[in-house]
C-alpha cells in the first residue's frame, strides 16, 4: 500500500500529464483563450491529481473509488479540450497524439487502481 498519494502510479501519471500540458499546450494558446480554454485545461489537469489525492485520504474504499471516477472524468475532459485546441490549430497533430497517449495511460492506470481497491475489499 502507498505511504502517500504521491506513491500511487495513477497520481504520478496524471501529474506527468499536467506538466506536459503546461509545457506543450498551455503555453501555445493565444491570449484570447487565457480565460477560456487555458483555464479549462489547467483546472481539469489539476482536478485529476487533486481527486486522486483526496480519494487516497478517505477512509472507506468506496469513497476513494468515487474520487477516482472524478479523476478519470477530468482526464477525459483534458482530451476533449486538446481536441478542441487541435481543431483551432493551436497545437500540432503530434502534440495531440502525445496528449491522447497520456490520457489513455492515465485512464488505464486509474482503472487498474479501482480494480485493485475492489478486489482487495472483496478479499476481506
Amino acid at each position: 500500500m502507498a505511504n502517500t498519494f504521491e506513491d500511487l502510479e495513477c497520481w504520478q501519471r496524471c501529474n506527468e500529464l499536467k506538466i506536459f500540458l503546461k509545457e506543450n499546450l498551455l503555453m501555445k494558446l493565444p491570449n484570447s483563450e487565457r480565460f477560456e480554454l487555458h483555464s479549462q485545461i489547467l483546472r481539469a489537469s489539476r482536478s485529476a491529481t487533486a481527486n486522486i489525492a483526496e480519494g487516497w485520504g478517505r477512509y472507506h474504499y468506496k469513497e476513494n473509488i468515487k474520487y477516482l471516477y472524478n479523476a478519470r472524468g477530468s482526464v477525459a475532459e483534458i482530451l476533449d479540450h486538446a481536441l478542441e485546441a487541435r481543431s483551432w490549430q493551436y497545437i500540432t497533430d503530434d502534440t495531440l497524439e502525445e496528449i491522447r497517449s497520456g490520457t489513455t495511460r492515465c485512464i488505464q492506470v486509474i482503472n487498474g487502481y479501482i480494480r485493485y481497491l475492489r478486489k482487495t475489499n472483496e478479499e476481506k
